[in-house]
């Protein structure tokens, strides 16, 4: 019963079959492998992008971080929702890579920008004068933080703000897998057909040991993006562990089958709570991660049954005096209907 986290879960035997399959003989270092190749072939293929510009780094800090660093001046801000990734869980990443970058936060429910605060944001930030700090590109959450899966629609509001005023947009798609699961669209879709430039695409949560791919959909940024990878540690030399791990993910639509199984315990948790008189859901819990509200009882009941998960800072610090307290619950591809069904048992 363990719902701490998508990163808390295994990898799927079939990317560590493909990485110990990379593991046999030899192979160029740095990207210069076969096992590179074929991955990159198969993210421009899921993502209908040919021209497109894919590298693999090792986490979604990175990922995120260089897209960003280099889709922005120093003299930039990047505009983004107050809860997301890059402003709550990246330890300042995107300020440090691209050397001084500001984060302007943008207000909206379920951790999604709304459109039209962002265009104020947008338009009241000044552009000639040099005491300013000038406008960047804007970063979209899927899924967002709070658990909410942006609609096509709603992305391309948002796309459609930052490009009226020439600005690029970057997808943070950490649980990418799980949002076009839940949107039931493609890869295509999500993205570059609502106008988004360039997505961090999420493995290490949905089954894979390490690996992010970086998705650039016109290359114009291709060798900048080579050169801050290398300069920030972050071009393997034994890359071909890196591609082989996305190739098996991708191939015969393991990812996608991976997130189904995931948001569908996460469904199924939902609606199990949804349906206790003591719990509260706090957000829309559209993919695989769900907040809920329960007694310091239910939680107490959990945990000593040997369930795992996070509860806020503010309840923990807060003694007896916080009830009921919120939590964050995350299915992965492994969590099973017996983990789910024992955990509702024990909270009820």
């Amino acid at each position: 019963m363990n719902f701490a986290s998508d990163n808390t879960g295994p990898a799927h035997p079939k990317v560590i079959e493909a990485v110990l399959k990379a593991n046999e003989g030899y192979a160029l270092p740095y990207g210069a492998d076969p096992f590179n190749e074929l991955a990159s072939a198969r993210v421009r293929e899921v993502f209908e992008a040919p021209d497109a510009a894919v590298y693999f780094v090792a986490t979604g800090t990175a990922a995120n971080a260089l897209i960003l660093a280099t889709l922005t001046e120093p003299w930039q801000r990047i505009f983004c929702h107050e809860a997301s990734h890059i402003e709550e869980d990246e330890c300042g990443a995107p300020e440090f890579f691209g050397s001084g970058v500001k984060l302007t936060l943008i207000d909206g429910p379920d951790a999604k920008m709304d459109p039209n605060a962002l265009r104020h944001s947008v338009a009241s930030v000044g552009t000639k004068s040099v005491h300013n700090v000038q406008r960047g590109p804007v970063s979209i959450t899927q899924v967002t933080e709070c658990g909410a899966v942006h609609s096509l629609e709603e992305i391309g509001a948002l796309t459609a703000v930052a490009h009226e005023f020439g600005l690029p947009v970057h997808m943070d798609g950490a649980r990418f897998a799980n949002a076009q699961v839940a949107l039931g669209c493609s890869a295509a879709d999500m993205t570059w057909r609502q106008g988004v430039d360039a997505v961090s695409f999420g493995g290490t949560k949905n089954g894979c040991m390490a690996v992010e791919a970086v998705v650039f959909f016109k290359p114009d940024h291709a060798w900048e993006f080579e050169l801050r990878r290398k300069r920030s540690a972050q071009l393997w030399s034994k890359h071909r562990y890196l591609s082989a791990q996305m190739d098996a993910y991708l191939r015969d639509d393991l990812w996608l089958e991976m997130a189904r199984s995931a948001n569908a315990m996460g469904q199924k948790l939902a609606d199990g709570l949804s349906n206790m008189s003591h719990a509260d859901i706090k957000h829309t819990p559209d993919a695989n991660m769900i907040f809920a509200s329960l007694p310091r009882g239910a939680h107490r009941r959990a945990v000593n049954g040997g369930a795992s998960y996070y509860m806020t800072h503010e309840a923990l610090e807060g003694g007896h005096e916080i009830d009921p307290i919120t939590c964050r619950l995350v299915t992965n591809w492994a969590t099973t209907e017996e983990d789910v069904d024992c955990f509702l048992d024990l909270l009820s």
